[in-house]
């Protein structure tokens, strides 16, 4: 069978100082050394600057500029006192904003999408597996508009974030400013458009980070290790999601950490959050060595769709092909559901805390005895010794770690028949290593009991 042809988007997006720069060009190497067509979707702001757009000539209905407002506009900076030259750094939050608001916003991100687009199609007809990376994505440009405006922008073009944020790439990689963690390195010296002390770099990272929470694939790379790790780390993080074999040469020891929730405080306790409704079914398989599943994940009235089989193990290592479906195909698929297991319903909050991307999964009616109350906690991390510990969320009381318990694996708690009378209880996915197809896309890792599949293998609460 004709090997099928692999697209890959990506958003490479981060805070000052964090090695965005570097990174794209060593992905780009990397992938191009591979074989693959990697294009390079260039930042629109720059774009619009190097075409000799200054805001100081735009009328106050085009700069938008209103009484008391001062919005990020994805391409409005101070810090650059002339712009006949534009670098590549040039972007939000490498350099203060300035005040300009709605309409330019708009116009820019029209635009945006629009470039975006055209690579997306040179993609699609391209004879060789294609990797584009997009020098910041769409949601970026939500980190420094009001929410209102922001609203109103998306109700009057008729997007909505699950399409813009979910739908739209295949991953996020947040490369994390020096100045959140590797503070010694950080540095405005080498960069004519760079101006931001430590404080206001952090805060104009967490706000680049915070506008992409909610991705079903996120991955924040932190200044835990040296730069040259962290620059291998985002590769890997790429290379495991498209099942690439790099042998030793992009080694991580992150993984997959899961732990058991006492309760849920008041929504007042935590930092800014996106929550996600989550449908789980389990579907009939030919096989009883293989499970198959559908997960319907949806924000607003917006859903995305993902039907997953789960194969035999092949020389220890777990097969799974996820496929994006229509809602049509979904409903179809419906039919299927294996009634020897629950329909698992929850509320899934995303954020970010201590530069780490969390997932709080909290489980609804209806469901089993076993599930009523379940919330459990899960990111993906570097940190060792005890370090991610000192990272958790202080505002959650957390009973245990549970990572590669198999009493909580979806899988088993959607079991209708009690563990210790059901022969399907699952025991076998701790420590796991997986390969996953995503459309085509075989993404590869460790595995931990996980809580849409019997063998996790999301990456960073990744589905």
């Amino acid at each position: 069978m004709e090997k099928q042809k692999r697209l890959y988007k990506i958003v490479l997006t981060g805070g000052p100082c964090g090695g965005k720069t570097t990174g794209q060009s060593r992905l780009c190497t990397f992938f191009e050394n591979l074989g693959w067509k990697v294009f390079r979707v260039p930042e629109t702001a720059t774009v619009l600057l190097s075409g000799g757009i200054k805001f100081s000539d735009l009328s106050t209905e085009e700069n938008g500029v209103y009484s008391g407002e001062s919005d990020y506009l994805g391409a409005c900076y101070i810090g650059k006192p002339v712009l006949d030259e534009v670098t590549d750094d040039l972007m939000m939050s490498e350099i203060q904003a300035v005040s300009c608001g709605y309409k330019f916003q708009e116009n820019l991100l029209k635009t945006m999408l629009q470039i975006e687009n055209t690579f997306f199609e040179l993609g699609e007809t391209c004879q060789r597996d294609c990797l584009i990376i997009c020098d910041r994505g769409a949601m970026d440009a939500s980190a420094f508009i009001s929410k209102d405006k922001w609203e109103r922008m998306m109700n009057s073009n008729g997007w909505n974030p699950v399409e813009l944020r979910d739908n739209r790439y295949n991953q996020i990689i947040h490369m994390v400013s020096a100045a959140n963690g590797a503070e010694d390195f950080y540095s405005t010296e080498d960069h004519a458009c760079r101006s931001e002390n430590v404080g206001l770099a952090r805060e104009l990272d967490y706000n680049a980070a915070a506008a992409w929470v909610g991705h079903p694939y996120f991955d924040v790379i932190d200044n835990s290790t040296d730069f040259e790790a962290k620059i291998c780390r985002m590769i890997a993080s790429v290379c495991q999601k498209l099942g690439i074999d790099t042998g030793d040469r992009l080694q991580t020891n992150s993984r997959k950490r899961k732990f058991l929730v006492k309760c849920l405080p008041d929504d007042a306790h935590f930092p800014p959050f996106q929550d996600f409704d989550v449908v789980h079914n389990y579907l009939q398989a030919n096989n009883p060595n293989m499970q198959a599943r559908l997960r319907k994940r949806g924000q607003k009235g917006h859903w995305s769709y993902i039907h997953t089989i789960r194969k035999p193990k092949i020389r220890g290592q777990v097969i799974e092909v996820k496929t994006q479906l229509t809602h049509r195909d979904y409903i179809n698929m419906l039919a299927q559901r294996d009634d020897s297991h629950f329909t698992i319903f929850k509320k899934r909050r995303c954020f970010l805390y201590n530069n780490q991307y969390f997932q709080l999964d909290i489980y609804r009616e209806p469901c089993h005895a076993r599930c009523k109350g379940l919330i459990l906690l899960e990111t993906y991390s570097a940190l060792e010794n005890g370090h991610l510990e000192r990272c958790l969320p202080k505002f959650l009381t957390l009973v245990e770690e549970v990572t590669g318990n198999p009493d909580y694996s979806m899988f088993n708690l959607s079991l209708r028949e009690e563990w210790d009378t059901t022969k399907k209880f699952c025991r076998k996915f701790q420590g796991i290593y997986s390969y996953t197809s995503y459309t085509g896309f075989y993404k590869i890792g460790h595995v931990f009991q996980g809580d849409d599949v019997a063998c996790e293998s999301d990456f960073l609460m990744k589905n």
